[in-house]
This record gives C-alpha cells, sequence and structure tokens, in this order.
C-alpha cells in the first residue's frame, strides 16, 4: 500500500503529527473513506526510559496519482499478518495493547518485532470522544 505520512517529535506529539496530515488530507477527501484510504498511525521513535520526548507517524493511503505538498512524505508499506483488536482512543488503550499482547503469546503466533505496531483510525472525522481505533500487532508469517 502507498501512503502519505508525517512524523512529529515532542513530549505529546500524536496532536501535530494529526494537525499536520489532516490539514492536507482533509481537503483532498482522504479521510472521507476509511476503507479506501485508511489511517494508521504509532509511535516512532517510540518512548524510552527517563526521555520525555517520542515522536509519532501518521499515514494516509493513497493513489498512484496523489502527490503530496511539502512536509508530507511517500513510503511504500507492505503489510503483513496481524493480530487486531478495536477500542476507543484514550485511556483503556494501554490495557488493550497488553490484552493483545496475552493473546499473542497465548496463541501458536510469534510477535515480528522487525515492524511496526500499528494503530487504525477506524472513523478518522469523528471526535476524539468517539474516535474507534484498531490496535494491531504484527505477527510472523
Amino acid at each position: 500500500m502507498r501512503v502519505a505520512w508525517v512524523r512529529a517529535v515532542g513530549t505529546s506529539p500524536e496532536q501535530e503529527a494529526w494537525s499536520r496530515l489532516s490539514a492536507w488530507a482533509r481537503p483532498a477527501g482522504l479521510l472521507d473513506d476509511a476503507l479506501a484510504h485508511p489511517v494508521f498511525g504509532f509511535n516512532n521513535p517510540p518512548a524510552a526510559p527517563g526521555v520525555p520526548e517520542y515522536g509519532y507517524e501518521f499515514w494516509v493511503g493513497v493513489d498512484s496519482e496523489t502527490q503530496p505538498t511539502e512536509g508530507i512524505g511517500l513510503k511504500q508499506f507492505e503489510g503483513g499478518l496481524y493480530a487486531v483488536t478495536s477500542c476507543h482512543l484514550g485511556p483503556g488503550m494501554p490495557q488493550s495493547w497488553k490484552f493483545l499482547l496475552r493473546w499473542v503469546h497465548t496463541s501458536q503466533h510469534a510477535w515480528r518485532r522487525t515492524s511496526h505496531e500499528l494503530e487504525r483510525i477506524v472513523n478518522p472525522l469523528a471526535p476524539p470522544a468517539e474516535t474507534v481505533v484498531d490496535l494491531c500487532l504484527p505477527l510472523e508469517e
């Protein structure tokens, strides 16, 4: 899948990264159909003990004709096998990640640590309190 992407770094970079991506993607209609243009996010680089800053990267799926503006990159995402669970955006997300990790450790699958854990925004135009997120844990094939 071809994706347009942005990344921000800070003590809470998600909002800045989302603002930059949505400022470009919303007027282009890329947030209107989450099936045609899936939106993913993940920590990049992840938080480290004792370091208050980390990065957050957002992707939106785009076709071969889409050309981003300055500050928006393009890359190819190869995909793979993922374990998925859904939750609402907010304080319950860490517990949902723990559920997914417990599941994979008791299944016949293994966590593919060479890929990103992804958070797919199911309804990117919803208000934060109503946003549903699919947590996607990469698995060994």
